[in-house]
């Protein structure tokens, strides 16, 4: 009746709680553990606060109050969790900046050298920037299922973002032996950090549409289902892609982390392990045989395999790594009490290392762990959306963050080679830091759709049953975890007809 459920959309709304307060609160805390960490870091390294510190203190709680008030007005019911993580991470990274700038300027002032320009301040510039872009994505995209209908340009723009650099003059495109820059004037961009997410929403959108072709039945071995060798083809495209991307362009990081979560996408599509052992043999074949042919990939192997052989040379950024690490033992020397600008790139691509340095192990820890509250709570999003678009994208996303933090983190520690890659939200640098803030701001348009009740959308997502006159259903990300019997599992909805059975029927549905 109209009357009976027009009076229950009251009660739904306030069944779900938007839950900003929880995050305004985690903001909050945020931004107070990046103020103390500032006030820290100039305590420590010149003995007095100067006028930078409430430039960067005001700048970033003014920017995150700004994104906090588009979440509350753009997307209400989102996780509350990921911009908080976000938040803190570029906070401590900014911190870090900042501290690598003091010692850059002291160490120029010994020599009677101008004082370098300061990054921290960029940095801000580039949030600014890359909060601007979460702001317009949660605005301008309502519904994160239209982006579907462009899987194909979204596609086929992240391959020419992701060759670009490939085909343009090294003047324009490479920096330290590595093609992934576009470079005009005194400023360049790194297209593959927007390249990713533009694949992830053509996977997303392909393997929603084309899902029944990594499923179809293929022969089993050692327990596992194995694709048809004509059902590779796009497996096989993404590894072409990946190896194109590591001889052309010299880039190790990017290739791996394309791959996998290409990978990780198909198996999220299929629960098929085997799609996984092909792609992890497939890609070992293209890397063994980019290390036997490939220069670059040869120098990173080797100073992998033996990070002290040179020292002086060729290992210096790797050995000085892990000599600041285990400088910083368990519990860091302080913020502002170590030599992290001794590492080359120490606020780039080997921030990991400064952070430990003067962190320690337990604080280079607690950073891992707020990357695996983003990844995970994209995760938990993927499993709360009804949509199977929005399952594949929050999960691809969620994906994205983890491999990049394992390929960055690997890197340093020497579990894998390095691979140059930007740690999200803390390396210096505009390119990664805009393009994570558009997948955080994708990744709460999904978890929006995920939590918000049925009668606040003023229409049921498709798919979900209709809103009858009995009481409102809770939304799947607030719901309780409940057994089910199998027999509850098997039973189909109502309308659909069951096979009589008295006869049994074949796979084919022939009896």
């Amino acid at each position: 009746m109209p009357a009976d459920r027009t009076a229950l959309r009251p009660a739904v709304a306030a069944a779900v709680s938007t839950r900003r307060g929880i995050e305004l609160l985690l903001l909050a805390f945020a931004a107070v553990l990046t103020t103390g960490a500032l006030v820290l870091v100039e305590a420590n390294q010149n003995q007095e606060l100067t006028l930078t510190l409430l430039y960067l203190g005001a700048a970033y709680l003014a920017l995150f109050a700004v994104a906090h008030l588009a979440v509350r007005r753009f997307a209400p019911y989102a996780d509350p969790v990921i911009l908080p993580c976000a938040a803190l991470l570029n906070g401590l990274g900014l911190v870090m900046i900042h501290r690598i700038d003091l010692a850059k300027a002291a160490t120029a002032l010994s020599r009677g050298n101008p004082a370098p320009s300061e990054d921290a301040l960029r940095q801000i510039a580039w949030l600014a920037l890359g909060l601007a872009l979460f702001v317009s994505v949660l605005w301008k995209v309502p519904d994160h299922r239209t982006l579907a209908r462009y899987g194909y340009t979204a596609g086929f723009a992240g391959l020419v973002l992701l060759g670009l650099p490939a085909v343009l003059p090294s003047a324009l495109s490479e920096v330290n032996g590595a093609k992934i820059w576009i470079r005009i004037g005194g400023v360049g961009i790194q297209p593959g950090e927007f390249a990713k997410i533009l694949l992830t929403v053509f996977f997303a959108s392909f393997l929603v549409s084309k899902r029944d072709l990594f499923t179809t039945a293929g022969k089993r071995f050692l327990g596992m289902t194995f694709p048809r060798p004509r059902d590779l083809a796009p497996l096989l495209i993404a590894w072409v892609v990946a190896m194109g991307v590591l001889v052309f362009e010299s880039d190790l990081g990017t290739s791996l982390m394309f791959f996998g979560i290409v990978l990780a996408m198909i198996y999220v599509a299929t629960e098929r392990a085997s799609w996984v052992v092909i792609g992890l043999v497939i890609f070992g074949a293209g890397a063994f045989a980019a290390w036997t042919f490939v220069d670059r990939v040869q120098v990173r192997v080797a100073a992998w395999l033996d990070p002290f052989s040179d020292p002086a040379d060729a290992t210096f950024q790797v050995s000085q790594g892990l000599f600041g690490m285990s400088t910083g033992g368990m519990i860091g020397t302080g913020l502002g009490a170590g030599r992290p600008d001794l590492v080359p790139l120490s606020s780039t691509d080997f921030i990991f290392t400064s952070m430990g340095e003067e962190l320690g192990l337990i604080g280079l820890m607690a950073l891992l762990l707020l990357y695996c509250l983003i990844s995970t709570r994209a995760l938990r999003t993927a499993l709360a959306v009804r949509d199977t678009f929005g399952k594949l994208l929050a999960a691809g996303l969620g994906f994205t963050v983890a491999i990049q933090v394992f390929v960055v983190a690997g890197g340093v520690i020497g579990l894998i080679p390095n691979t140059g890659q930007a740690a999200p939200f803390m390396s210096y640098g505009g390119s990664s830091l805009v393009a994570n803030y558009v997948l955080v701001a994708l990744v709460l348009r999904v978890s929006n759709a995920a939590r918000q009740p049925a009668a606040d959308k003023g229409r049921a997502e498709p798919g979900a049953p209709a809103m009858g006159g009995t009481a409102p259903r809770t939304p799947l990300a607030e719901a309780n975890t409940e057994m089910v019997s199998r027999s509850e599992v098997d039973t189909p909805p109502q309308g659909i007809p069951t096979p009589p059975r008295g006869r049994a029927q074949d796979g084919r549905g022939r009896e």
